[in-house]
């Protein structure tokens, strides 16, 4: 019996999982089996926070390789290279997970607050009508305020980038000892970036933390 509970969940989850192209027929599907647009909203900002705790390390190991690749006297320049060189791939798959985490945050946002827009038209006790309206505008108001700070993270993360992947390719046409000198005036430039993005991280996952809680509140 058991078994048979098991394989109905995993063929429910491939199911939904077709039809994320469609998110209206997505969010019904969850909604048959219990799961309402509010908790896959509470479930993708958690996503989102996790995603964003995850870029904040890669972030700050990268900065920490490009400033031991400064301090480089002897050795293996190609070494040298390929760990930055990796460091910045990595950057950069965090930054798109980042951006596709927030993406889907705003998806099942939009869809929530359409849904209770609409839903507010149903009402007929005017009372209910207007608390409700207005736990709608109040819960929008922190959203959108999270959602700017998590948009200020995926925008910080485009300098670090920049600059990281400037430096990688600057040293992959030119190892020799001296490139690494050449490289010595950006360390200022990334660590300036980095502490941005860092502060900026750490806003939105406080936003995150404060929108959550609000939201299991409700």
């Amino acid at each position: 019996m058991a078994m048979i509970k098991q394989l109905k969940v995993m063929f429910f989850l491939a199911f939904i999982g077709t039809l994320t192209g469609c998110q209206s027929a997505y969010y019904a599907a969850w909604e048959k089996v219990g799961v309402e647009k509010r908790e896959i909203l509470v479930d993708r900002v958690e996503d989102a926070r996790e995603s964003q705790e995850e870029a904040e390390e890669q972030f700050s190991s990268a900065l920490e390789e490009f400033s031991a690749l400064l301090q480089f006297d002897g050795g293996e320049l190609e070494e040298a290279y390929q760990s930055l060189n990796e460091q910045y791939e990595a950057s950069k798959t965090a930054a798109e997970d980042v951006t596709t985490r927030i993406d889907k945050v705003e998806s099942v946002a939009d869809a929530l607050f359409d849904e209770w827009e609409e839903e507010l038209e149903e009402y007929s006790n005017a009372s209910l009508k207007r608390s409700s309206q207005q736990t709608l505008t109040e819960t929008r108001l922190k959203y959108n305020k999270m959602l700017r700070a998590m948009r200020r993270v995926e925008n910080s993360m485009q300098p670090v980038l920049q600059t990281l992947q400037d430096n990688v390719l600057y040293l992959k046409h030119n190892l020799n000892a001296s490139a690494v000198g050449a490289l010595q005036g950006e360390l200022a430039t990334i660590q300036r970036d980095v502490n941005s993005l860092l502060a900026d991280m750490q806003s939105a996952i406080a936003q995150s933390d404060a929108f959550i809680a609000d939201m299991n509140g409700q």
